[in-house]
């Protein structure tokens, strides 16, 4: 019998005959409800004291993560208000990082940060044109998340 979850997500699947459909359901819904367009309030190892105010939040969890956490570092924690759930990210995925106000991505095992930077400086030659558009690139990137600050 295959699987009964979904190849990327792992969401899970409804069975033929399965009683309690709705359990199965929900529990596809939470996921779902937390990985599209995925904002973690932060990056921690250590799960934060939650209450059921922060159901649906998600964090990103750190490097030597611990107690409910460990062994769960790079996954996505999300508070259901009474537990954890938590997501494998896939290649290619995407995150907003709140209180970095930066985006992530997941490619090959590792989260990465949008890089840094610098606004141009010096130079024997100076365009004053070209330097004012760079820096207005540069100002969008870093507004949308795609250049760290």
């Amino acid at each position: 019998m295959p699987d009964l979850e979904t190849g990327r997500h792992r969401l899970p699947l409804l069975a033929v005959s399965q009683a309690q459909k709705e359990i199965t359901h929900n529990e596809a819904l939470v996921l779902i409800d937390a990985l599209i367009h995925i904002a973690v309030e932060n990056t921690q190892s250590v799960p934060p004291a939650v209450t059921d105010v922060d159901n649906g939040k998600c964090w990103l969890i750190g490097a030597a993560a611990s107690g409910l956490w460990a062994n769960r570092s790079g996954q996505i924690a999300i508070w259901t208000g009474g537990s954890w759930r938590f997501a494998v990210p896939q290649n290619g995925m995407r995150l907003w990082n709140k209180s970095e106000e930066q985006q992530s991505h997941y490619v090959a095992g590792q989260w990465s940060n949008a890089p840094l930077i610098s606004l141009p400086v010096g130079g024997a030659f100076i365009d004053a044109e070209a330097r004012a558009a760079l820096t207005t690139i540069l100002q969008y990137l870093r507004s949308i998340g795609m250049c760290a600050s």
